[in-house]
Order: structure tokens, then sequence, then C-alpha cells
């Protein structure tokens, strides 16, 4: 090991979780962004989320465009994605998905989407076990679980035209009556629309609707 190297390895005792693990620096596809999608397409194609032609979705931490592009690929409403990783944004940009670089609901106008989607880093991770690198901001949901969930909760409102629909993966390690509960808080129904059990887990998809007047 050369002077550079070891000044650079106390300054990084610990080594990135991408590099770590061997894998890449963005979220690919897996048995949750499937879930989310194939929900989305069914919810829109059997009428229960209505879009009309000028429809249009948000894919929130849209990660490698898979999402976003089965959506608009299968039934037409119009995506946009936003990451704040700037891996993600050109993998989903590569994949055909316009992508905005920008933190959750923070680079758009109110009331401009039908449709948002998100499949948050869900899995409670204690703070001892934290990497800071893109892979760990994509798979570690905090202490709870719900350090995006809550957030996404927080500001999707904002961001829906009335008669709007939110869809969010989260676990059953996430605390599926908090979650509900946090957002019945914030004006948002809850509807379980989606289940697929795994070995440790059940994955859910909650549909969140504005409170009515």
């Amino acid at each position: 090991m050369t002077d550079d190297e070891s000044g650079d390895a106390e300054r990084s005792p610990t080594p990135a979780l991408a590099a770590q693990r061997d894998i890449e620096t963005v979220y690919q596809p897996a048995e949750d962004s499937r879930l989310l999608a194939e929900t989305a397409i069914e919810e829109i194609q059997s009428g229960a989320i209505a879009i009309d032609a000028a429809g249009r979705g948000l894919d929130v931490g849209t990660g490698s465009g898979y999402v976003a592009d089965r959506i608009e690929t299968e039934t037409g409403l119009r995506m946009v994605g936003v990451d704040i990783n700037p891996d993600a944004c050109r993998q989903a940009s590569d994949v055909g998905v316009p992508v905005v670089r920008g933190d959750m609901f923070e680079p758009f106008n109110s009331g401009v989407f039908d449709v948002v989607l998100c499949n948050p880093p869900y899995l409670p991770t204690p703070p001892e076990q934290e990497w800071d690198d893109w892979m760990e901001r994509a798979l570690s949901g905090g202490e709870d679980g719900r350090a995006v969930v809550d957030p996404f909760l927080d500001g999707v409102g904002r961001v829906l035209r009335d008669s709007g629909h939110a869809l969010l993966l989260i676990s059953t390690l996430t605390g599926p009556e908090a979650v509900r509960e946090f957002a019945a808080e914030r004006g948002l129904d809850s509807t379980i629309v989606a289940e697929e059990a795994h070995p440790f887990e059940k994955l859910l998809v909650v549909r969140f609707t504005p409170e009515s007047p």
C-alpha cells in the first residue's frame, strides 16, 4: 500500500457498500419493483385509478427507471422519474424515462400528478450498520424502516391533483398500521391493494388518496 492509499484508508475506514459487495450504485429491479409496477398497471387498467389522456405520473426514487418505464409502456400514463442519485438518473434516462435529479417532491409544482409511486428503502437498519454510499441510501430505511416513507407521506399530498392517488410499497417490517396512521394524520385515506409473502416479510402496496373535504 502506498502512502497515498494509506491516507485514503485512514480517511475512509469503512469501504463503500457497492465496492464491498461488488454491486452497482443503482438499485436494480427486484420482486418489490415488479410488485409495485404490476399493481399500478392493474389499478390503472381496471379503472380503480382513473387517468385521462393528459394524465401524468411521478416515480419517486426511480432508480433504474424500471417501474416508470413499465407503467408508461403498458398504460400510456406519461411518467417522469426523480432521484437524488446521479447514477440512477443516467440509468433511467438511458431507458427513455424523463428524469429530474432532486430530493423527492422538491423540483415539482403543486397539484400536477395523477399518480405518484414510490418503492422506498424500507429495511430497518441500526445506525452502527449504516454505510454512506448510494446503494445504502437505496436499501436502508433507518432504525424503523420509515426514513423515506414518512417524508413521502408528508409531502405527496402537495403534488397530487385533487383526484390523484399515491402507491407506496412497504414491508411488514416497516409497521404497516403505524404507516397508515401516520398517513391518516396527514389527511390521506389508505387501502392495501396488493400483498406478496416472502420468507421473512410480506410486501404490501398501499394506495393513498387525499381525504374528501
